[in-house]
C-alpha cells in the first residue's frame, strides 16, 4: 500500500537516491551534478519555513516518490505562485504514484491560498510528464528553446500552467 504523506529529514536519504539517479542517467533535471543529502536537508527545511508542501510516496516503508512546491520566483507579486517538482524512483512509474502526488500537491497548495502552479517540464522526447501534468488540469502555456545543454544535446523546456483557486484578495490593514 502507498501513502502520501509530509516529508521528514529521514526520508531525505531516500529523496537524495531518487535525484541522482535522475541527475546521471536523464535529462529530466538540467542538474549536473546530485545535491548532497544536506542540500535535500536543506530544502525540506526551507520549503517547511515557507509553508510549502514536501511530501513523499511511501511504498512498503520505501520512499518511491516524491513532490514538493517552491516559490515560482523571488520577487514578491509571485507569492500566490508555485512550481512543482515530482520525480519517482525508478521501477515505481505506471504505478499512480506521480497522480497521486501531483494531486495531494495541487490540494495542499490549494488550501494554502497559492494561486497557479507551474511546471517547468524538459522536453526530453518522452512525454510521461506532459501528460502527467496534462490529465491533472494543466495547459501546455511555453516553450523554451534550446535552453538547457546536457549529456551532449541541447534541450528545450515546456511551461505548463494550473489554476488553482478563486482569486484571492490580499488583506488590509488598518493605518
Amino acid at each position: 500500500m502507498t501513502v502520501i504523506r509530509p516529508a521528514t529529514a529521514a526520508d531525505m536519504d531516500g529523496v537524495s537516491e531518487i535525484f541522482a539517479h535522475y541527475v546521471e542517467h536523464s535529462v529530466f533535471t538540467f542538474e549536473e551534478a546530485a545535491p548532497p543529502v544536506s542540500a535535500w536537508r536543506e530544502r525540506l527545511d526551507d520549503l517547511t519555513a515557507r509553508e510549502l508542501p514536501f511530501l513523499v510516496a511511501e511504498f512498503e516503508g520505501v520512499v518511491a516518490g516524491y513532490a514538493y512546491a517552491s516559490p515560482w520566483r523571488p520577487k514578491p507579486a509571485y507569492r500566490h505562485t508555485v512550481e512543482n517538482s515530482i520525480y519517482l524512483a525508478p521501477g515505481h512509474s505506471g504505478r499512480g504514484l506521480g497522480g497521486a502526488l501531483l494531486r495531494a500537491l495541487i490540494a495542499t497548495c490549494t488550501e494554502l491560498g497559492k494561486r497557479q502552479m507551474i511546471a517547468v517540464i524538459a522536453d526530453s522526447g518522452t512525454n510521461a510528464s506532459h501528460t502527467l501534468h496534462q490529465r491533472h488540469g494543466f495547459k501546455e502555456t511555453g516553450r523554451l528553446s534550446a535552453v538547457g545543454y546536457k549529456h551532449g544535446r541541447w534541450l528545450d523546456t515546456v511551461l505548463m500552467q494550473r489554476a488553482l483557486g478563486e482569486a484571492r484578495t490580499e488583506p488590509t490593514t488598518a493605518t
